[in-house]
């Protein structure tokens, strides 16, 4: 992989022989690549309890009931008490980097109270934690088959079912994850 390709913006691909519990069958949104690391977020792992927790633990009570059962993600084992919330558009919230025209990852509590309020965003996934990798290792993981890199779908973040996320960002690219071997190796 080139040193000048930037893997924002970009989705990864678990691969089957990838048995970490943390990133198990995962797929990963990359907020930022560049020389110091790279950060993702988890877009496929709905933990047990929904984003009502939150409303709870912030003492907010939604305006529409519904909103307790919204997920809530695990975005990955680096700092898992931090929210991030990926969401479409943008809108004006305090603490809010735009990634695309159509993600943008806001950490200020004012989007939460927001989708409590039912004025959010038309789209949002609400997280906790990141993923996380030091200078160059996510390009050694690559290139070790630890993942496959996708490019970005729109559908991947905000259409598909959690629980198909996995496979269908593998056959957006044309590789049946099912069929792969979870034991490969390098020629």
């Amino acid at each position: 992989m080139a040193i000048n390709t930037s893997l924002a913006n970009h989705l990864l691909i678990a691969m089957p022989s990838l048995t970490d519990p943390n990133f198990e069958r995962t797929v990963i949104y990359v907020c930022e690549h560049h020389v110091q690391g790279t950060v993702g977020l988890i877009i496929n792992r709905p933990l047990q309890f929904p984003l009502g927790m939150v409303f709870e633990q912030m003492q907010i009570e939604p305006i529409r009931v519904e909103n307790n059962q919204l997920p809530l993600l695990f975005g990955g084992p680096v700092q898992p008490e931090r929210g991030f919330v990926i969401h479409r558009p943008i809108g004006g919230w305090r603490s809010s980097l735009a990634l695309r025209d159509d993600v943008t990852v806001t950490t200020s509590n004012d989007i939460i109270r927001a989708i409590a309020a039912d004025e959010g965003p038309k789209d949002v996934l609400v997280t906790l934690g990141y993923a996380g990798w030091n200078e160059n290792q996510l390009e050694q993981e690559v290139m070790d088959n630890v993942w496959l890199v996708c490019p970005y779908k729109p559908e991947l973040l905000y259409e598909v079912p959690f629980n198909k996320r996995w496979e269908y960002a593998g056959l957006s690219i044309g590789v049946k994850m099912t069929q792969l071997s979870s034991n490969m190796g390098h020629a």
